[in-house]
């Protein structure tokens, strides 16, 4: 098993450190989730359907895992992007990531979910446990205040 915690690490690593990052905001903290999820990974030993499946548990644990930290230590104070995280080989889109931050919780884990890992609004919906209207619902919400601030902040259109 922990061989496959290798693989798992190896091939989802990243992903999952950008997902607990997008909810803590603290890399020390991402990195920890990181850990916790391969060892809930080691602990239940589940079986996947296919590679999907697999993907969308990992997310799931990393998201429950650290929406539990923010609970009980109520972290939210912002740590420096690691830029590598935030836009690789694109033109630098920190100033975007800045004001995803500033959504509500529920907005911006549609918006990583959606743009940042690829998934759609079904399978958002069944990783976050929602109503694919609901999720969808966030989505736009979400974009609506992105224009918002960005337009507020950077004079865009």
């Amino acid at each position: 098993m922990k061989a496959k915690a290798e693989v798992i690490l190896d091939k989802y690593g990243d992903r999952l450190l950008r997902v607990a990052y997008s909810y803590l905001h603290n890399m020390s903290d991402a990195e920890d989730i990181l850990q916790e999820t391969l060892i809930k990974f080691i602990q239940s030993a589940p079986e996947f359907k296919d590679e999907n499946h697999e993907k969308a548990w990992l997310i799931t644990v990393a998201s429950n895992l650290s929406k539990n930290k923010i609970k009980y230590n109520k972290i939210r104070e912002a740590d420096e992007l690691d830029e590598g995280l935030v836009a690789k080989n694109e033109e630098d889109l920190s100033f975007v990531w800045e004001a995803v931050k500033s959504l509500p919780e529920k907005q911006r884990e549609v918006i990583h979910l959606f743009y940042q890992e690829g998934y759609s609004t079904t399978e958002i919906s069944g990783i976050l446990d929602r109503k694919e209207s609901t999720v969808r619902s966030d989505l736009l919400r979400a974009r609506k205040q992105l224009k918002k601030i960005l337009k507020e902040a950077y004079d865009f259109e």
